[in-house]
């Protein structure tokens, strides 16, 4: 992407502040829980959140919003991620603020205060819009996508643009290539008839899809996906009897709060970069899945970009209460989420554990290395070979899986927590990246001959050899799948 198309997010900013704290003991004068305050957190909400977002990956984002001179717009500014560009509009009275007060890292209450409205946008508002790869509308209903409307209707005509409803806001401009409502809100846009007319079922995967397409040929958008949490989104067009489901592919516990400005996000970046719609929602449901799991808006390791050593700028992607993705049910494997899992693990004291290689056929003897391994410490990460690193270590028609395929097996064990990803040779570079405190392998290598034991004393970590269970390879079980069991004549036919 050139700095030339940035995705462009239009909406209603808020700031979102959480307040952390432990309750042990009612008040005296009421019958209400007292929260010891421990913790506060501010971030952008709304529009911002959807920004920052979209500004994970490095790409570049501009954000129009409305902002004005009270304090929540001042503290808004100040925590906005740097990747994120301000285009603002004049913002009529004071920014809303919704705080949030979390005990054990569920919410306990929420207060609402402040709210204004937008005034009149400028020309560099039009003037980003054209200058658009495609556009973001996060709509709260504070009237900033009304400002700006007939210049989201121009752009509608000739780039990607995803509009994220809601009940209070505007409907999407006609030619959006996306709306992403939730279950609640297509329900308040179309709501349920009466007993016999249709849509039996209100909760049903056929009345999800019905409301779909009856919004998708209201609103005169290409297409229309209607999230369901945990249940995943149905992608569905107008007149459609046969939308697109996409589950989650794993059930997980955390924080929901963005889960939705996530998915619009990631479903616009997938646009951007010349994705469909079903491509987009397939990213969008896995990406806004991951992001609950790892704790939601309330990490800010989920939405601040990572800082020039690769580190999340705050805190462990591993989830608000720092005990790991892997226990969430998902094993990170982008390289900024590792480290902030590292760091979380070690800053408990505990033991992160590296091992790696191709893990091309993952046998019996992977699984066994890697069950041991995980049993020596409390994290363990595998550092895994690229196809590029595999081929030139294996020779011709190696790998056998691609690295997508490899990475997904490896993460769907238990005993993983997560997967880095090398290009070289050899891991030493990633491994002073990781720092784990232990670098274990199978026993078919000796601590003297392995490579990366001098790495390892460079920040005071161990090299270890485990035993490994003998007669099992990648090289063997492919023998005997292309030529039957008795294959060892064919070994000079064979990739190693």
């Amino acid at each position: 992407m050139t700095s030339q198309q940035p995705i462009v997010v239009v909406g209603d900013t808020l700031l979102d502040q959480d307040v952390h704290g432990d309750t042990t003991r009612l008040a005296p004068d009421a019958p209400v829980p007292v929260v010891d305050v421990a913790e506060e957190r501010a971030r952008p909400g709304g529009a911002g959140l959807a920004a920052a977002l979209a500004a994970r990956d490095g790409r570049e984002v501009v954000l129009v919003t409305a902002l004005g001179s009270d304090e929540a717009s001042e503290a808004t500014r100040a925590v906005m991620p740097p990747g994120v560009r301000l285009v603002e509009i004049p913002l009529r009275g004071t920014l809303p603020v919704k705080t949030r007060v979390c005990v054990d890292g569920r919410p306990l209450l929420r207060v609402d205060r402040g709210g204004g409205r937008p005034g009149t946008p400028g020309d560099e508002v039009r003037q980003v819009l054209r200058e658009a790869r495609a556009v973001l509308v996060a709509d709260y209903g504070r009237a900033t996508a009304s400002a700006v409307r007939e210049d989201l209707s121009e752009a509608a005509r000739h780039l990607p643009l995803v509009w994220d409803p809601h009940p209070r806001g505007e409907a999407p401009v006609a030619g959006a290539r996306l709306a992403t409502p939730n279950d609640r809100e297509a329900r308040t846009f179309v709501p349920d008839p009466a007993p016999g007319q249709g849509m039996a079922g209100s909760d049903s995967l056929r009345a999800h899809g019905l409301r779909g397409a009856r919004l998708a040929e209201r609103w005169g958008v290409a297409s229309v996906t209607v999230t369901l949490g945990a249940r995943g989104a149905l992608l569905t067009r107008a007149r459609c009897d046969d939308p697109l489901y996409v589950p989650v592919n794993q059930h997980t516990t955390g924080d929901p709060c963005g889960a939705g400005d996530c998915f619009a996000a990631t479903a616009a970046a997938a646009l951007a970069d010349g994705g469909l719609p079903e491509e987009a929602v397939l990213r969008a449901v896995e990406a806004a899945s991951a992001f609950v799991a790892a704790g939601g808006a309330g990490n800010p390791a989920t939405w601040r970009p990572q800082d020039r050593h690769g580190r999340a700028r705050a805190g462990a992607a591993a989830g608000a209460d720092g005990r790991g993705d892997r226990q969430r049910g998902r094993a990170p494997h982008r390289l900024a989420e590792v480290l902030a899992l590292v760091e979380s693990v070690q800053t408990r004291g505990g033991t992160v554990v590296a091992t790696g290689g191709c893990f091309d056929l993952l046998h019996a003897g992977h699984v066994q290395l890697l069950q041991n391994a995980r049993r020596t410490g409390d994290c363990l990460i595998v550092c895994l070979n690229s196809d590029a690193s595999v081929r030139r270590l294996k020779g011709p028609g190696r790998p056998l899986n691609p690295l997508s395929d490899r990475i997904r097996v490896l993460t769907g064990l238990a005993c993983v927590d997560a997967v880095a990803v090398f290009d070289e040779d050899t891991p030493e570079a990633l491994l002073r990246r990781i720092r784990p405190d232990l670098w274990v392998k199978g026993g078919d290598y000796s601590v003297s001959g392995l490579p990366e034991a001098a790495a390892l004393r460079e920040w005071g970590g161990q090299a270890l050899v485990l035993p490994y269970l003998a007669g099992r390879s990648t090289t063997a079980i492919a023998r005997r799948a292309a030529h039957g069991p008795d294959a060892s004549s064919a070994s000079a036919s064979l990739p190693r």
